[in-house]
């Protein structure tokens, strides 16, 4: 699978991901198919949809390895969420998947 060359920008990483208009929101579900997050496609939020739409769509669920593949898309955002815990919680959900078992599928709403 090629995967795109993402840069250290968030902005120019979003630019190489497919735009989700016709999506409102995704959820997260863990394994025992219990609700855990939504994330609505709004100012402040769409980004994240972006990128976990297409860790799920491309990785098949947001498994450790997509955790960290979306964790270099978010770039420098990254960077600040380590920095910052709680300021951005759907790069530190990335950060807390370190196992198989807190794999998490998504689905569209």
């Amino acid at each position: 699978m090629q995967l795109p060359n993402f840069s250290d920008k968030f902005s120019d990483n979003l630019a190489l991901l497919p735009s989700m208009d016709t999506v409102a929101a995704i959820e997260l579900v863990d394994q025992s198919g219990a609700p855990l997050a939504k994330i609505e496609n709004k100012p402040g939020q769409a980004g994240s949809l972006r990128v976990y739409s297409w860790l799920s769509d491309t990785l098949g669920a947001i498994t450790p390895e997509a955790a960290e593949l979306g964790l270099k898309i978010y770039a420098e955002h990254t960077l600040d969420a380590r920095a910052n815990p709680g300021n951005h919680p759907n790069i530190d959900r990335l950060l807390n998947i370190k196992t198989a078992d807190q794999t998490l599928q998504v689905k569209s709403l």
